[in-house]
């Protein structure tokens, strides 16, 4: 008797531990009703940049990510049940949650990139954590859209969480934190789990424009709106 396929081996293996919500971890798969309604999707109008919810739809908003980001989406605001999922996936190790969340990241995109990459961690955290969580969410978007996902970075800086910083702050200290491992091709989707004010993904986005990119465009499960905004 040959032995079971990976596609198989997944049935099996879904029967006899079905998924649990991404957020909630009780509820059904990928997210049991209760979070599915609490979950904010990004619908317009929007800005037409960075992807932010906005009032009415515009070209450009006090959100938008500094000018190495071409173009920015995402697939929810940051908060509650998403916060829930993103923390799951980061420290509880639970990496099924990449595909939900890919999904509906994959589900947001309406250009097609030449390659899809990802924010990389330091390889301490790496090794902290037994995964990075950017490249499980760029895989799983891979999957679903069918572009090719590369490693094109490399992470020089750990840096401590940037939460209580401002946008001008984090972008000192991020400054060539970031560069490019391979040459990149002209199209660029680089993922990550949330954007704030996009200081990280812009870092990133320099490092592989000088390296050859032209485009580069950031794709996140969540967007984490700033105070202030007039969205």
């Amino acid at each position: 008797m040959s032995p079971p396929t990976a596609s198989l081996r997944r049935v099996v293996l879904d029967l006899l531990f079905p998924k649990a919500c991404a957020a909630c971890g009780e509820g059904s798969w990928p997210f049991c009703p209760t979070c599915l309604e609490a979950l904010t999707p990004i619908k317009r109008p929007m800005c037409a940049r960075c992807g932010a919810p906005t009032l009415v739809d515009v070209a450009l908003c006090d959100q938008c990510p500094p000018p190495d980001v071409d173009r920015a989406r995402s697939a929810f605001v940051f908060g509650g049940p998403l916060r829930k999922a993103i923390h799951r996936l980061k420290f509880a190790g639970d990496r099924g949650v990449a595909a939900a969340l890919g999904a509906a990241m994959a589900a947001v995109l309406d250009r097609e990139p030449d390659v899809i990459t990802w924010v990389p961690l330091s390889r301490a955290r790496v090794a902290e954590r037994g995964y990075d969580q950017a490249r499980a969410l760029a895989r799983s978007v891979s999957h679903r859209t069918g572009t090719p996902v590369l490693g094109l970075l490399a992470r020089s800086l750990d840096l401590p969480p940037q939460a209580l910083r401002g946008a001008a702050e984090r972008r000192r200290a991020l400054a060539d934190a970031f560069s490019a491992s391979r040459r990149p091709p002209a199209r660029v989707l680089l993922v990550d789990d949330v954007m704030t004010t996009g200081a990280t993904a812009a870092e990133c986005a320099r490092a592989l424009k000088l390296a050859g990119a032209i485009d580069v465009e950031v794709l996140t499960a969540g967007r984490a709106m700033r105070r202030g905004s007039r969205a």
